[in-house]
């Protein structure tokens, strides 16, 4: 997640031309976004970060092994495919990485301060890959305006959970974004 924080999203922001992207993204897309935003410069104009993750909690290890159990027993396999050109890469990148030992102690708490954007932070009561002190962290720990949208009757994915809800955020953190930088 730092390297494509740090190495892949700044060629991408060269190669189209972005001089002050606002970034969204989910679960690892939105670490990575955190990440972008509180290391790399020249700032971003906000990031809206969805089921993100700050640290590795208990409940993220054992929804991840359970996916693991439900890939090698399941049709999760075909189900991925309409998504992935090669599902047992894209499962096994995510998966390995989650479940190796090493990545136990990943954490990106001591960054937080470091983000001075606006950040919308959406999170749902019944992520099974994350509990609310991941958005609550970046509550505490980021010294930027931090809004926080915590989603009932919502899984990992509020933007399919909660669309509706999730996309009128969205606008309306976008749209104040726009109205702060042309004032």
């Amino acid at each position: 997640m730092h390297r494509e924080a740090r190495e892949t999203l700044p060629i991408l922001f060269r190669i189209w031309d972005i001089d002050s992207p606002i970034l969204v993204g989910h679960s690892d897309g939105a670490s990575i976004a955190l990440i972008h935003a509180a290391e790399m410069s020249p700032p971003i104009l906000g990031a809206a970060v969805m089921a993100p993750h700050i640290m590795v909690e208990p409940i993220s290890l054992q929804s991840i092994e359970l996916a693991r159990e439900q890939f090698e027993t399941s049709n999760l396999k075909d189900k991925l495919a309409r998504y992935h050109d090669d599902p047992a890469h894209a499962f096994q990148g995510w998966n390995d990485v989650w479940l190796n030992p090493d990545f136990l102690t990943w954490d990106i708490r001591e960054l937080l301060p470091n983000i001075h954007c606006p950040v919308l932070a959406i999170q749902g009561e019944n992520d099974a890959y994350g509990t609310m002190a991941q958005i609550d962290g970046i509550r505490d720990a980021t010294s930027g305006n931090v809004e926080l949208l915590k989603l009932p009757a919502c899984g990992h994915s509020p933007h399919r959970d909660k669309s509706d809800e999730t996309l009128t955020a969205l606008k309306i953190f976008v749209e104040g974004i726009k109205q702060g930088n042309t004032s």
